[in-house]
């Protein structure tokens, strides 16, 4: 009885697929045939999250014939949102195909899950090659440089700013008296021995003087010439000498 189980099909239809299925006019199918019509609502996969927010959608029509589902049902399919005709084409002539092998059984919902799977596939293609497209896009983009070509003169001039700069700052912090020593204050060896200072008296003199005099005393290994030892040993002995006398 291809009547009944034509109607137990459609009732399954209408309960599985709800706001999905709807009957629609013969004449709105695109169909040539006066029997009853319906239209499917297929869009990409709903658990696919790339797809939650799709852009393309297409409607697959249906109409039993007489000995359906001994022979195969009319098709026809149409876009509803982002299908080209030539898509439309190749997906019309997938299913039909399929129709062909599934002869002797109810197949529509079969159908309808083949053209979701299809469209998803599709669409996730297209989606690749658009970012490939601008991957490539990207890669081909020129580079402008900007400012001036780094050269080794031009880094050598900064390199010598840089440090005269640095130089500078490194002066700022120091303390005045460090920068103003003059050459009076610096005494050779021989000077600071013939002064006296070196005697424990003129030690504790100058412990009592400020940081600042110590500080600018220059003591120089090169001012110890050879002659200077040699006149300041002289001058020793001639004291100690001189003392041993008077006792």
């Amino acid at each position: 009885d291809y009547v009944q189980e034509q109607e137990m099909e459609i009732e399954a239809l209408e309960a599985i697929l709800m706001d999905e299925f709807k009957e629609i006019h013969s004449s709105e199918s695109g169909l040539n045939t006066s029997n009853r019509c319906f239209q499917i609502t297929i869009s990409p996969q709903d658990d696919d999250e790339e797809f939650s927010q799709s852009s393309v959608r297409l409607a697959l029509i249906f109409s039993h014939t007489k000995k359906y589902p001994d022979e195969p049902p009319l098709l026809n399919v149409s876009s509803l949102k982002g299908i080209h005709s030539g898509d439309l084409k190749i997906l019309k002539e997938k299913l039909e195909q399929e129709a062909g092998e599934n002869l002797g059984m109810a197949m529509i919902y079969t159908l309808v899950s083949s053209a979701k799977d299809w469209l998803s596939e599709r669409f996730a293609q297209q989606t690749g090659e658009e970012d490939a497209e601008v991957d490539e896009a990207k890669k081909e983009e020129v580079i402008v440089p900007h400012g001036e070509a780094v050269t080794v003169e031009t880094f050598l001039a900064w390199r010598e700013r840089f440090e005269a700069e640095l130089a500078l700052e490194k002066a700022k912090l120091m303390p005045d008296s460090a920068l103003s020593v003059s050459k009076e204050k610096k005494l050779t060896g021989r000077q600071w021995f013939e002064s006296g200072r070196a005697s424990g008296k003129a030690a504790t003199a100058i412990a009592e003087e400020s940081d600042e005099d110590v500080d600018d005393i220059d003591f120089d290994d090169d001012d110890f010439e050879d002659d200077e030892e040699e006149d300041m040993l002289e001058h020793y002995l001639a004291e100690k000498t001189g003392s041993a006398s008077h006792s």
